[in-house]
Formats: structure tokens, sequence, C-alpha cells
């Protein structure tokens, strides 16, 4: 008999992580993960890197754009001006309403208008929005 409750225990436990991980799952499944590429302007790269480390990065927590990770390539004559980053948006149109929360916010403009007070930070930027592979762990 106790053996009988406890696989019954087990079975309704493993019954709800199922239901929970399937959810969650169905829940993230409209996630967008949107890859971008900064290329500074000759010698701005460390500019870029403060305005990042000072304003960005604390201003897209607050316009809820989600940070994965970023990045330096390894090899000249990227590693000298290009930033890279990709940043986790629960859907592709939470990230526009996000993005432009974020450009209107009067602090990030006033950021925006030192950091490039002595000339353009940033000459040019690339942006991929992307849908993680089936094979993807990150989803």
């Amino acid at each position: 008999m106790k053996n009988w409750i406890r696989l019954s225990i087990v079975a309704v436990l493993a019954f709800s992580a199922g239901s929970l991980l399937t959810k969650r799952a169905s829940a993230d499944s409209n996630r967008a993960f949107e890859l971008r590429i900064y290329h500074a302007a000759p010698g701005r790269l460390g500019s870029l890197q403060t305005l990042f480390r000072e304003h960005t990065i604390p201003m897209f927590k607050k316009h809820g754009l989600e940070g994965v990770g970023y990045w330096v390539p390894q090899d000249k004559p990227d590693s000298e001006n290009t930033w890279i980053y990709i940043l986790a948006h629960k859907s592709r149109e939470d990230a526009k309403k996000n993005w432009a929360a974020f450009q209107a916010d009067p602090e990030w403009q006033a950021a925006l208008k030192a950091a490039n007070a002595d000339g353009r930070v940033v000459e040019k930027i690339d942006s991929t929005f992307m849908d993680p592979a089936d094979v993807s762990p990150l989803k």
C-alpha cells in the first residue's frame, strides 16, 4: 500500500511539473531575441561602452529591455569599433513598444546628447530579430 501511495504522489508531482513546464514554454513561445551590432565611430568604442555601462543598461531595465549579453570581438579590426549585444523581448510587439518608450525618455535623450557632444559615438547600428531554433536551449 505504501508503494502505491508513493507511486501516486510521484506521478502527480511529475504531471504537475510537466504541466508547469509546458505552460511556461507556451507562454514564452512568442519571445523574440534581437541581435544588435553597433559600429562605433573611430576611437569612440570606449565612449560607447561607458554610455552603456552608465546609462543604457539601467535605462533598458527601466523600459523592459532584457539584456542577454554584451560582447566585443576578439580580433582586430572589429575589436576596435564593434559592440554586440542581444536583447530578449516578451514579443516583437513588446520590443516595439519598449524601444519607443526608451527612445522617448528624456533621461536617455540627455545621456545620448552628452555622449555625442564630441561627435557621434555610433556610425551604424545593425538590428536582427530572431526566433530560437527548435534545438536552442534558450527559448
